[in-house]
């Protein structure tokens, strides 16, 4: 896992082999933060939600970046665990991690972000629903920004709420704000 751009720019973190998480690859992520660098301005006081963290590749390129704050949700315990290293060794207390259900985080908590970056499992039961959970309960501030990574059996296109979606390869991203 490398980081793109930004005060940890070209740090690698080994990720172990026997994760189940597959991290977003440098490819699309670095094509992705391209388009969002024009959307978001990442050192402006920006709080960010990233759900399904899995490696914690987004978080920290988003930290890297100069995000005040990323709240990091993830439920397996030995991704969380890996998190935690990560954000140890590049010595940043911008992150609040938290080990556990998206879902049930998102039905406990009602902060506020300007960035929610969302990678499920691409087979998730109920990722159809999750724009409608995210967008309708608040956790997004005005003119913020939500983007959701999945596999080509989704589209979102008909969402009214629906800004673009980027592919790269297998990996789209589609841009909700």
């Amino acid at each position: 896992m490398r980081i793109i751009s930004g005060i940890y720019k070209r740090r690698r973190f080994d990720v172990p082999k026997s994760f189940k998480a597959r991290p977003t690859t440098d490819f699309a992520k670095e094509n992705l933060f391209n388009v969002l660098s024009n959307l978001v301005d990442f050192e402006n006081d920006l709080r960010a939600l990233d759900l399904f963290a899995g490696t914690g590749s987004i978080t920290v390129e988003l930290i890297s970046r100069g995000c005040r704050e990323v709240v990091s949700v993830e439920a397996d315990r030995k991704h969380a665990a890996f998190i935690a290293k990560v954000l140890k060794e590049l010595q940043t207390d911008r992150c609040n991690l938290i080990r556990g259900d998206v879902f049930v985080y998102l039905k406990r908590n009602r902060d506020e972000f300007d960035l929610i970056f969302a990678d499920p499992p691409y087979e998730l039961k109920g990722l159809d629903t999750l724009p409608d959970l995210v967008l309708e309960n608040g956790f997004l501030k005005e003119g913020g920004l939500f983007v959701l990574e999945h596999g080509k059996t989704h589209s979102f296109t008909d969402h009214p709420r629906f800004v673009e979606t980027q592919v790269y390869g297998s990996v789209n991203f589609t841009l909700f704000s």
